[in-house]
């Protein structure tokens, strides 16, 4: 730790294409640290700077390289690996995308990189597992949220006539096709098995041939919001009585954490960080019923009934689920965690 040296100057890299939904952590974290007192760049020229985080990969690997020689430490942050494009066809360019991501990451990581930080536990038992165990040191650091603005209390409130699902994803192709069809199914057993009227709401990138297709497949009413701005969402999440996180093997997903923030509790499979993140009374947890890393079909009817508990009990699983964020997701709580990792 540099107890008498603190960081003064912190150089944040771009972030390699193939690998999303990072560029909302970035601008918290520089944020978080700015109103530390830490001033934040985003170029490896724009010198001098205390430490480098590259957040995920970047092409620069010579300047990376470079830093390096010079002594400068290097702190990476690792969420999982492309890997849906192995199991289905997403295309030559997806695929090559995927794998050149992983490329990069996989280099930085055994090479480069003086420090690790993973998304979650399940993140770095992922990569030790593929890649082996690095000499350099590493931690866990969960992503956060600015509490006060996903909040329990504003503007959003579930309707009354009827129970609203949510999923919310950046999109919901490239292989990702699954976890639409299973909320539809969970949706459709909630309705006929447990007689519940159901909207289920999906934000995030649908193409306009696969809305038609499933609302040719199935009488339950969907909503397709597509992409939002993000300060659009603590309202939808308030306006839901419980979000599905679809997403199979996630390493830290945001729209998880932004719901249990804004008091909306969450229904998975036991895939990915989502045990670590879920817990008590967040919501509920549940066998995925075969292998997902396969993409075998999943257990429909033990989600439902998951759902229907939450359901159930509403008052609940939305106080839960806010004070599971509290606990464990605050913005404030992701930067110390930050900042402990770059003092290398």
């Amino acid at each position: 730790m540099r107890g008498i040296n603190p960081i003064r100057r912190i150089c944040i890299l771009p972030i390699v294409s193939g690998v999303g939904g990072m560029v909302s952590f970035r601008s918290k974290l520089a944020t978080g640290l700015i109103n530390r007192g830490i001033e934040v760049c985003y170029s490896l020229v724009d010198t001098p700077y205390d430490v480098i985080l590259v957040i995920g990969g970047t092409r620069n690997i010579t300047g990376l390289w470079r830093a390096r020689q010079k002594g400068i430490p290097i702190v990476q942050r690792l969420d999982g690996m492309n890997w849906i494009h192995r199991k289905r066809r997403t295309g030559w360019q997806h695929f090559l995308r995927s794998e050149y991501g992983n490329f990069i990451l996989s280099l930085i990581r055994s090479r480069l990189a003086s420090r690790i930080v993973y998304q979650s536990e399940f993140s770095r038992q992922w990569w030790e597992r593929v890649y082996g165990s690095t000499p350099v040191s590493c931690q866990v650091v969960y992503n956060g949220v600015d509490l006060s603005q996903f909040s329990s209390v504003g503007l959003g409130h579930p309707p009354t006539g009827h129970y609203r699902v949510l999923m919310v994803e950046g999109s919901f192709g490239g292989g990702y096709e699954m976890g639409l069809e299973t909320a539809v199914h969970l949706a459709e057993k909630l309705n006929n098995a447990h007689a519940r009227d159901i909207e289920l709401m999906m934000v995030g990138r649908v193409t306009s041939a696969l809305q038609a297709e499933w609302k040719q497949k199935t009488n339950i009413p969907l909503n397709f919001t597509g992409i939002v701005p993000p300060e659009d969402i603590p309202e939808i999440d308030r306006s839901a009585h419980l979000l599905f996180a679809a997403d199979l093997n996630a390493a830290c997903p945001n729209s998880t954490i932004e719901a249990l923030a804004c008091g909306l509790p969450v229904v998975a499979f036991d895939t990915g960080a989502l045990v670590e993140l879920i817990v008590g009374a967040a919501g509920r947890v549940v066998p995925y019923g075969g292998d997902p890393w396969k993409l075998e079909p999943p257990d429909i009817d033990g989600l439902a009934r998951a759902a229907d508990e939450i359901l159930a009990n509403q008052s609940r699983f939305r106080a839960g689920a806010r004070s599971r964020a509290e606990e464990a997701f605050s913005l404030d709580k992701m930067v110390d965690g930050y900042l402990e990792a770059l003092e290398v």
